[in-house]
C-alpha cells in the first residue's frame, strides 16, 4: 500500500488540481499540503478527514494509510522495531 502522502499526491494530481487549491479547501498553507506529500510532516486526523472527503476516497483506506505512518515515524529507527509492532498486533487482537 502506498503511504498517505503518496496517495494525497497522486489523488491531487489525477484532479489536475495545485497544492493551493487543496490547501485552500482545508484552510491551510500550500506548503503544509506539500509536506504531507513528501511525508515531511502529518496531518492531523480530522485533516486526514477533509482529505478523503475533497478527493471522495475511502476514509477507512485513507486512516489507516496515515495510522501506519504515525507508526512507522515513531519506530522506525528503533532496533526493535518490528518485533514491538508484532507485540501491538498481539494486543489489538486480545
Amino acid at each position: 500500500m502506498n503511504n498517505l502522502g503518496e496517495i494525497i499526491r497522486n489523488e491531487r494530481e489525477k484532479k489536475g488540481w495545485l497544492l493551493r487549491h487543496v490547501g485552500s479547501e482545508l484552510d491551510v498553507d500550500q506548503a503544509l499540503i506539500s509536506k504531507f506529500e513528501r511525508g515531511e510532516r502529518c496531518p492531523t486526523k480530522e485533516q486526514v478527514v477533509k482529505l478523503a472527503k475533497l478527493y471522495r476516497i475511502n476514509e477507512n483506506d485513507l486512516m489507516t494509510a496515515w495510522l501506519a505512518d504515525k507508526i512507522s515515524l515513531e519506530v522506525q529507527d528503533e532496533k526493535m522495531a518490528l518485533r514491538a509492532v508484532k507485540l501491538f498486533e498481539e494486543k489489538l487482537k486480545a
